[in-house]
């Protein structure tokens, strides 16, 4: 029988920013790769020190943009060369610098639409409920507060071990955030 973890993870209140940065960077080197970080402002620095990745949202796109070319081209070349072609003024069936506009318009705008639904979906957009959420001072995280979350996904992860290591770095309170 598999067991239900009801704890998300440990949680560490930070009052400055440069404290967050700080806790972060100590927690990547003590070897946590399952790591958050909340701030009600960017801060330069935090995503490498969580262990941020680069996205694969690049290539979605790119390959969104290279769909939208060759339905933008299809949709004209077929009409015009295989399906009624019609042979007006002596111009070529297949005149592609004809093609040019509605093809640059539909790599366009399927290259947009796939950064946008591709966004949505990397970031698990939309999350209406978070576990997080149960963290009673949570909700300072937008005005004024900085927090430092340790999943319990991490193979490091132990309550006591990490919740005791949470509590050297300093923090106002360590919590646990339950699912």
């Amino acid at each position: 029988m598999i067991e239900s973890q009801s704890n998300y993870g440990l949680i560490a209140e930070f009052l400055s920013a440069e404290e967050l940065l700080e806790a972060s960077r100590h927690a990547s080197e003590a070897g946590y790769r399952e790591l958050d970080a909340y701030s009600p402002f960017p801060i330069e620095g935090l995503a490498e020190a969580i262990g941020f990745h680069r996205t694969i949202l690049p290539v979605i796109v790119f390959f969104g943009g290279l769909l939208g070319t060759c339905t933008g081209f299809f949709l004209q070349y077929w009409p015009n060369v295989i399906g009624y072609p019609q042979n007006i003024g002596g111009k070529p069936w297949d005149s592609w610098p004809a093609f040019i506009p509605i093809t640059f318009e539909l790599t366009i705008l399927f290259a947009a639409a796939s950064a946008t639904f591709g966004m949505l979906a990397l970031n698990r957009l939309p999350c209406p409920y978070h576990p997080v959420f149960n963290v009673q001072t949570f909700s300072q995280a937008t005005k004024d507060r900085f927090f430092l979350l340790i999943k319990s996904a991490d193979p490091k992860f132990d309550p006591v071990q990490t919740r005791q290591f949470l509590a050297e770095l300093n923090p106002r309170e360590v919590s646990e955030v339950e699912s």
